[in-house]
């Protein structure tokens, strides 16, 4: 859905009348906010229910199952509960074993991994070599996966060229010595390599079944998985069912039968869904305007928890009007963050002038001169960039922002929008909506010109964030080039770097991208979500947001 341009271009004052309009709330049912107390109450946790089953929302539709084809968080949360990479999290997002059993390495770049004894949902054994299919499956250019770099920032031997279709799969720094044993060479340190490969891209397939079946590999009726659950029911923007696979190696300690995952992108939908029972837990999105109404009638239902993602817009560097610099600081100069997290989003959320959360870690912090600016002399210097590049009153700077659908997106659009007239005049924005697959398609392919975009963290570490401004990072949409931002992210991975000095080179690129201007970032997140007090084990204390079905049960209630 496209907005109307000419109504934005007129209505100056609408980040106020939208802040009105979110903190309109209804006055407070004591009633009902002694009655949920009250329900809490009687919950035993030691009690389970009859019925194990969970229903919570994902967001969205899906855009594949297929590990290798996906990018978006969606597609994360339901990779976790039916594939098992070598490694996984725990409920503070510690790295722990997982289809791994332990790995070693002497120096950072031969690493050595021991697999546990576990089969996949049609009985076969898990191997070694399943791992190594599936990594050469991930950089292989025929795969197009949206992730195919992932290996080439983890240095994996081979990579690079193979993504660069300089050489065969084969050449990948991956073998299996034997069944249970793989091997990873890489070309460089990386002493954080097991926590990369928490990551939904490096779990592994079923080799036969993908080649069998081909697109169809991922079908209820064809799927193969190595998780604690398998896809029973797939109705395409109705509900995704999955169920417990009994050939995982730990399902005696399983207690959720059967996840329904819905994909609603209304945050609205959701809360109101979940207010008549029919969802246990919504997508960590709550509509502004309810926010403090549902903390004042749900209490602890209402949780607020860290998480490691940067809310922020990708300028398509390569494209006019933002392929000037000039264009993107002055942007980035004159928008008010302030009034956006304190006003329009209003959860904990805080201001970000670095990608990298400083929440994350490394203890990477960089503070730009112009942060500490007041909002006058930010418009100031917004202006005479401008200006400087063409654009006045008789020659206003026009250009489409693009956002998928949700509720949140649309009003941090509308919002952004808005300032940036009050604060500019001479700003003309029309608003481009698309639904999750159309929107991520529109990004790869390069046909926008400002996306709104998030990034959350892989594994918690700057890299994690700094990585996908590289040049060469398939998640690079904007095509932001800088040998500079380059050459300090390739010397964090040098022999003999030590923690700090990692450390300096991440601010340091963060300073290089700051400079450039490469990406507009907005804000932190934080992740708030409405939780049934019978819902046990739902993790509020994992900053990577990787809730496991497989840790959740639901007491009798």
């Amino acid at each position: 859905m496209t907005f109307n341009p000419t109504s934005l271009r007129t209505t100056v004052f609408l980040p106020t009348s939208l802040v009105l309009a979110m903190f309109m709330t209804g006055c407070s049912d004591n009633t009902a906010n002694t009655s949920n107390a009250d329900a809490a109450a009687d919950i035993d946790p030691n009690v389970l229910a009859e019925t194990q089953e969970l229903t919570i929302n994902n967001g969205t539709e899906p855009e594949s199952l297929d590990p290798h084809k996906v990018s978006g968080v969606p597609e994360s949360n339901i990779g976790r509960q039916i594939f098992e990479g070598l490694t996984n999290t725990d409920a503070d997002g510690k790295t722990i074993p997982a289809m791994a059993t332990s790995w070693e390495s002497d120096d950072n770049k031969v690493w050595t991994f021991k697999l546990r004894d576990a089969n996949w949902s049609n009985g076969d054994p898990v191997t070694a070599e399943d791992f190594a299919y599936s990594m050469r499956r991930l950089v292989d250019p025929n795969t197009a996966s949206p992730y195919s770099s992932y290996l080439v920032d983890a240095k994996v031997k081979g990579a690079d060229q193979i993504v660069a279709g300089a050489a065969g799969t084969e050449t990948l720094g991956v073998e299996a010595i034997d069944d249970k044993t793989l091997q990873v060479t890489l070309t460089e340190p990386v002493p954080y390599f097991p926590d990369m490969l928490i990551h939904n891209s490096v779990k592994p397939v079923h080799q036969k079944t993908v080649e069998e079946f081909g697109d169809k590999w991922t079908d209820p009726t064809n799927i193969v998985v190595n998780g604690p659950y398998t896809v029973s029911k797939w109705q395409i923007n109705d509900e995704l069912v999955l169920s417990r696979n009994s050939e995982y190696y730990d399902d005696a300690n399983t207690t959720l039968d059967t996840i329904t995952m819905l994909p609603i992108p209304s945050s609205v939908t959701d809360v109101s869904r979940y207010q008549a029972g029919e969802v246990d837990v919504t997508y960590n999105e709550i509509p502004t305007e309810q926010f403090n109404s549902l903390q004042t009638d749900y209490g602890k239902e209402l949780r607020v928890s860290p998480y490691l993602c940067t809310y922020y817009y990708e300028f398509n560097t390569v494209k006019p009007p933002f392929d000037d610099p000039k264009v993107r600081r002055a942007l980035a100069l004159a928008l008010d963050r302030d009034t956006i997290v304190d006003k329009v989003i209003g959860q904990g959320q805080t201001a970000a002038y670095q990608l990298t959360p400083t929440v994350t870690n490394g203890d990477v912090a960089n503070t730009p001169e112009w942060s500490s600016w007041d909002q006058d002399k930010r418009i100031a210097e917004a202006k005479k960039l401008l200006n400087e590049a063409g654009y006045d009153e008789n020659n206003p700077l026009s250009f489409e922002l693009l956002y998928n659908t949700n509720d949140n997106h649309k009003k941090v659009a509308v919002a952004a929008t808005s300032l940036w007239k009050q604060a500019l005049g001479f700003v003309d924005v029309n608003l481009v909506n698309k639904e999750w697959k159309t929107y991520l398609d529109t990004r790869r392919n390069g046909n926008y010109e400002i996306a709104r975009a998030g990034w959350c963290a892989d594994y918690n570490e700057p890299s994690a964030f700094l990585n996908i401004a590289k040049s060469d990072n398939s998640g690079n949409y904007g095509k932001y080039n800088s040998p500079k931002f380059d050459s300090l992210m390739a010397q964090t991975l040098k022999p003999g770097v030590t923690d700090a000095q990692r450390a300096d080179l991440y601010q340091q690129a963060e300073a290089q991208l700051d400079d450039d201007m490469g990406l507009l970032n907005i804000y932190h997140y934080v992740s708030p979500r409405m939780v049934k007090p019978y819902v046990i084990g739902f993790s509020e204390n994992d900053p990577l947001g990787n809730w496991q079905g497989k840790n959740i049960s639901i007491a009798k209630h």
